[in-house]
């Protein structure tokens, strides 16, 4: 704020305080020397609201102090009264000023911009006033005492309600004032060169109606010597007012109104006139005004806060209209289908890429048919059965679930491959747990891949021979060498043989790899009912075997109790050797490999095998890719390795109708690999469980 402002406003409040502390004093009630009506309590508070953050702060309190000495004392206030008014109007305005700016610091005058426009802010405002009035009370009457030598309860009273009504008409007027000017100055700083033009009310007959009935009222009720009690029905002017028209109007009709009933019961005219009490009179009059101030204010904020809460739901409800309208679009212009799904099948929403991907074919009873009606096979042509579909599969798990699906139907005679992912919706919709499916075209990249995994496989097999005349001749070289003189030619002739040895060796478990990928692709699977804890005792009984011989450090596995599986035999010894080969080949140096294998029940008739290692576990963020053909998570010397070893396990897996993953051990160090597999009919389960009997707990060292 600058000098030139600061000054502005210190100069008009002092003679806006001098003009209502000369007009308050003109109303000096017998024998008190205390005002009946006190429009300086009103231009004080707004005061200082305006000039609070001014840094010269102390130029309004001596002025303040100035008028309220000089004008008490001129109309016959001792100076040691006149003293305690100052102290008292200081009190009052600070303090109203203070929690004016805690309360409503939004509002022109706290701090903000905002205008007087809520029921809660006027019910803040009537607070502030009522307490910074009654901290006022607590000094001005007892000035009056001791001048007076008596303290007077009813002047007390009539202090407290009509600086309480003072401060709520004057300073309600002052503030839409302020916000007014604070707005129309920042509408000249945006555009300077325009007008500002104040809005025509749509109701202008009704304005002028209102105060001409008002003026009829009011000159009725207190003008005339009618004898009536005639006050109180002048509310429905107020009401009138409240109802239908501008806040900052209704705001002036109670300041108006209310003066002029004051004004009258001073005069001796009107109902309140007739009280013999000068103080009960005066309480009496200030409580009206402050009735019709109240009534008034309420009345047209909370009209306006009704109003303004209907056109912000008008608003929201346009902006959530125009928000959906939207999401139909990128839903229906999205090229992946997406389906929305209840845990029964009814469907919630689809696009239209949706029913494109199935080839046309949709169920027109809103509900998901079986997996038969929309030609649905696995990528190794078995038909889905309806429990496999992944909305079930995720609605039953609570989690995501994905899978390779191909549609084969009138609509796509020649088949495609769709990837179709299933998230479980976190909060319920129409009261059911819901799934959106997401159908992704990826025939042609799949097609791609098998291509490449099919030439891939015929490289590998037609490389054999070659390689293995490579292994021949190296092996013939190095026993001929053996029998050499000693030499450094010979030397250096046997370490390249032994290069190429090494070489050899690594090409050849890369094709192996590669084999193995090509068969647990393309192979058929001829599933049997298969007892998990028989292969993995072989395996293990064969791992600890091969660790003694080559005087390494013995694994320890503890397996419990596996079930039986019906599954490809030779496809999960292929996956159970890999994965336990993978756990003790990535063990820290040292350290002894301990495996721990269980399995647990799953959902739709699966069992889930646990792996748990104590190596030296994957990087963080890699649990997943490990999965990806050829990615290595270790590319240190001492781990080697072609990146094909859980690919492979993936693709069998996956080849079941299962899933793999990889986390961090929650015991400690390593990885626990998790797996599903279909579980084995009844009467496998029957002989597994004499099985187990004989194999509970098994613990090899």
């Amino acid at each position: 704020m600058s000098l030139r402002s600061s000054l502005g406003r210190t100069a008009v409040f002092t003679l806006l305080y001098l003009a209502a502390t000369w007009l308050g004093r003109q109303t000096i009630m017998d024998g008190t020397n205390l005002s009946l009506v006190w429009p300086a309590a009103g231009v004080s508070a707004v005061w200082f609201l305006a000039q609070w953050r001014s840094r010269r702060r102390w130029l309004d309190v001596l002025a303040l102090s100035v008028v309220t000495i000089v004008v008490n004392m001129a109309t016959g206030a001792p100076a040691v009264l006149a003293v305690g008014f100052v102290v008292a109007n200081l009190m009052q305005a600070g303090v109203f000023a203070y929690l004016f700016r805690r309360w409503l610091p939004h509002l022109w005058g706290g701090g903000g911009d905002r205008p007087l426009a809520r029921l809660a802010e006027l019910w803040h405002l009537i607070v502030s006033a009522f307490l910074a009035t009654a901290a006022g009370a607590v000094i001005g009457p007892t000035a009056g005492w001791i001048v007076n030598g008596v303290y007077s309860w009813p002047a007390t009273a009539v202090w407290m309600t009509r600086n309480t009504v003072s401060i709520l008409l004057i300073g309600a007027t002052g503030l839409r004032l302020g916000h007014a000017l604070h707005r129309w100055r920042a509408a000249r700083r945006a555009a300077p060169r325009c007008g500002i033009v104040p809005p025509v009310g749509r109701h202008l007959l009704e304005y002028v109606a209102v105060v001409v009935c008002s003026a009829l009222t009011y000159t009725v009720a207190f003008g005339l010597d009618n004898g009536l009690p005639l006050a109180f029905p002048l509310l429905i002017m107020t009401v009138w007012a409240g109802l239908r028209l501008h806040t900052a109007f209704v705001v002036v009709h109670d300041l108006v109104f209310g003066s002029t009933a004051v004004l009258f019961t001073l005069h001796g005219d009107g109902p309140f006139a007739q009280i013999g009490d000068n103080a009960l009179r005066a309480l009496i009059a200030q409580a009206f005004v402050g009735m019709v101030a109240v009534v008034g204010l309420a009345l047209a904020l909370g009209r306006d806060e009704r109003v303004r809460l209907l056109a912000d739901l008008r608003a929201s409800e346009k902006t959530a209209a125009d928000q959906a309208t939207m999401l139909v679009a990128i839903v229906d212009s999205m090229a992946e289908g997406l389906v929305v799904m209840d845990d029964d099948g009814r469907v919630i929403l689809r696009n239209s890429a949706a029913a494109r991907l199935m080839g046309g074919v949709v169920s027109t009873s809103g509900q998901a048919a079986d997996a038969g009606f929309y030609g649905l096979f696995h990528p190794d042509g078995k038909p889905l059965s309806t429990g496999e579909l992944p909305f079930r599969r995720a609605s039953e798990s609570g989690e995501p679930h994905s899978i390779d699906i191909v549609v084969r139907n009138p609509g796509v005679p020649d088949g495609r491959i769709l990837h179709v992912t299933a998230t479980p919706i976190p909060q319920l919709v129409d009261g059911r747990p819901c799934t959106v499916n997401i159908f992704s075209d990826v025939t042609a990249d799949r097609r791609h891949r098998d291509e490449l995994a099919s030439f891939a496989g015929v490289v590998a097999h037609d490389l054999l021979n070659p390689l293995t005349t490579v292994e021949g001749w190296s092996d013939a070289g190095l026993s001929a060498l053996d029998e050499a003189p000693q030499h450094p030619a010979v030397e250096d002739a046997r370490d390249g043989l032994r290069r190429i040895q090494r070489a050899g060796t690594r090409m050849r478990n890369l094709i192996n790899d590669l084999l193995a990928y090509t068969t647990a692709r393309d192979a058929a699977l001829a599933t049997v009912d298969l007892s998990l804890d028989a292969v993995v005792s072989e395996l293990a009984t064969a791992r600890v075997d091969q660790a003694q011989s080559g005087g390494g450090p013995v694994p320890r596995f503890t397996v419990d109790g596996l079930p039986a599986v019906h599954a490809d035999p030779v496809l999960i010894r292929q996956l159970l050797d890999n994965l336990i080969s993978n756990a003790i080949k990535y063990t820290g140096p040292g350290v002894v490999p301990e495996l721990e294998i269980t399995a647990v029940a799953g959902d739709a008739g699966q069992v889930e095998v646990r792996i748990r290692d104590n190596g030296i576990g994957i990087p963080d963020g890699q649990h997943a890719r490990v999965f990806d053909n050829f990615h290595r998570a270790h590319r240190t010397a001492g781990y080697q390795g072609t990146g094909l070893g859980l690919g492979i396990c993936r693709r069998i897996v996956e080849r079941h109708g299962g899933t793999i993953s990889a986390e961090p051990n929650p015991d400690g160090q390593g990885t626990r690999f998790r797996f599903t597999l279909p579980a084995a009919t009844a009467g496998s389960d029957r002989r597994e469980g004499r099985r187990r009997e004989a194999h509970e707990d098994l613990r090899l060292r």
